[in-house]
């Protein structure tokens, strides 16, 4: 009995204590079972494999889509500057620019204090066929108030776009009718066009400003070279100016009018990127032509193509300011759930050998992303005496010049940024808005006599007439911004110019608004002084 009941007591004690033991045993094979597991998975199979860990252990529920979502854009930032990962809902936003058309109604709009405000209608467009006209207001978006709310722009420009046949439901309030014009409209493509202006400058010289290379970019500069030819011009100017980029296959079109059979435009290679090389076939409609480029710091990648090519041929000549310096090509990679990676994979030449591509660290971007700023503190935009050039980097053109690599194109003539007329009274009215919203509110009370003007040069003639200035000072002061009379008179000039130019652009477009806004513009009269004295071509 007594026997018993010590194996009665002793037992639980055993079983416990083999329990004990077990589970010790089995916790430590685990954790060395997790240590095989892991070091099983080198690479991109260790960030599945620890995905998978926390998704079975953490302690809570985690939502594994946002964490992956969070993850991605953080292994980029640790790549070049120009690799980036896009969400799925991101993708087409990327390339709409590009494409030559999205679905919407057809307007531009401004969020004139709390009201949308039309301020174009697209031509041939969905609201022009719906009856909408510029000036416009927009009160209600499908029966839901947007008038005296703030409303940011990308919200409205949401409500406004959508799938193509698809309807929105307007309530439009037109000049002083109480009453609001109920309009249905079906969306459907609009243009997006990437040559802003085509127009002679001066006798024989015409000047084509391209905004971004896009999908259609090659077939708008065709019909601006017929139209300026149309009009006797025989030397062209390109503005690249504040152009970013787009579509390499535009660029390299465009390039070919301007080359010879057989000259080299550029090339891409990279560590799996075969090289790719590009030639002109010598079917251009303007290899006889003088060509000047125009290019400042925020001409970059397909415009850095096009300037390059043109410069290391000795074809014509880049005068304004150094470009950006990227020339690094992404590759889009399409995911399973839309998302899109645009992965760096190669990089661009020009015919010279020279990388378009300025310097970076790998996951140092905010160094990267101060390069232009730090180039505005170092003088480059004033003085070309503050840009060192690297004797290491020396290149040859065609015809034997010098360039220069190390990021971006040099330009052959260099002209410091314009600060004529520019003081503190007229930065501030500027950066405000102040300047734009009085041109637009203008624009809107005579609406209809200058709509009565058959060209820009007409409504010019009678704005020079006007006491704008003056106006506009009383008119930013009720804005909060003080009169400053001194400062007023320094920027005078500058002031009306763009005051005219804005008013105009709303009325003639952009074909009315780049021949006032550049009137004066020093790189632009540059451009015609090197032409006129035939010193287009380097050679």
């Amino acid at each position: 009995m007594g026997k018993n009941k010590r194996l009665a007591i002793g037992m639980p004690i055993l079983i416990a204590a083999c329990i004990a033991l077990g589970i010790f045993i089995g916790n430590h094979f685990w954790f060395l079972n997790q240590g095989r597991n892991l070091s099983m998975f080198g690479g991109t199979n260790k960030i599945s494999a620890v995905l998978g860990i926390i998704r079975e252990q953490y302690v809570d529920t985690v939502n594994m889509q946002d964490l992956v979502e969070g993850a991605i854009p953080k292994i980029f930032s640790e790549l070049d500057p120009h690799s980036v990962y896009i969400p799925a809902k991101d993708v087409a936003k990327r390339t709409e620019d590009l494409e030559g058309s999205f679905s919407g109604i057809g307007v531009s709009f401004n969020m004139q204090t709390d009201t949308i405000l039309v301020i174009e209608v697209v031509p041939g467009g969905p609201s022009e066929k719906a009856g909408i006209k510029p000036f416009d207001r927009i009160v209600t978006i499908n029966d839901t108030v947007y008038a005296g709310t703030k409303t940011d722009d990308e919200k409205i420009m949401k409500l406004l776009r959508g799938m193509k046949n698809s309807t929105v439901e307007l309530g439009i309030k037109r000049d002083n009718n109480p009453e609001l014009l109920h309009v249905q409209v079906t969306r459907g493509d609009v243009p997006v066009n990437t040559v802003d202006v085509a127009y002679k400058v001066k006798e024989g010289i015409g000047m084509i400003k391209v905004s971004k290379f896009g999908r259609t970019t090659y077939n708008e500069f065709i019909t601006a070279i017929a139209k300026l030819k149309q009009d006797d011009c025989r030397a062209f100017i390109i503005d690249l100016r504040g152009n970013t980029g787009g579509y390499m296959d535009a660029a390299i079109n465009m390039i070919n009018e301007f080359m010879p059979e057989g000259r080299q435009i550029v090339y891409a290679e990279g560590k799996a990127f075969p090289r790719q090389d590009f030639y002109a076939n010598g079917t251009g409609t303007c290899k006889e032509s003088p060509i000047v480029v125009l290019t400042d710091e925020g001409s970059a990648s397909a415009s850095e193509i096009f300037s390059g090519a043109i410069q290391d041929n000795d074809r014509g000549l880049i005068i304004g300011r150094r470009t950006f310096g990227k020339g690094l090509v992404q590759s889009p990679i399409q995911l399973n759930d839309g998302s899109e990676l645009l992965l760096t994979v190669a990089r661009y030449y020009t015919p010279s050998g020279r990388c378009i591509q300025k310097q970076y660290k790998l996951g140092e971007t905010d160094d990267y992303d101060q390069d232009i700023y730090n180039r505005y503190l170092h003088g480059e935009f004033d003085t070309a005496d503050s840009i060192k050039l690297d004797d290491s980097l020396k290149y040859l053109t065609v015809g034997g010049r010098t360039v220069y690599g190390g990021g971006g194109i040099m330009p052959d003539i260099f002209i410091p940024r314009d600060t004529a007329g520019i003081t503190s009274y007229f930065s501030k009215v500027i950066n405000s808005g102040v300047l734009y919203r009085y041109a637009l509110e203008y624009s809107d009370r005579h609406k209809y006599e200058f709509s009565e003007y058959a060209n820009y040069e007409e409504l010019w003639d009678f704005l020079k007439s006007q006491p704008l200035v003056n106006d506009f000072a009383n008119y930013a002061a009720k804005k909060g911004i003080k009169k400053r009379p001194y400062l007023i008179a320094i920027s005078r000039n500058l002031i009306a110019n763009q005051l005219q130019a804005y008013i105009i652009r709303n009325f003639f477009k952009d074909d009315g608004f780049y021949p006032v806004f550049l009137k004066d513009d020093p790189t632009l009269q540059k451009a015609v002084e090197v032409i006129e004295a035939g010193r287009a071509f380097p050679l």
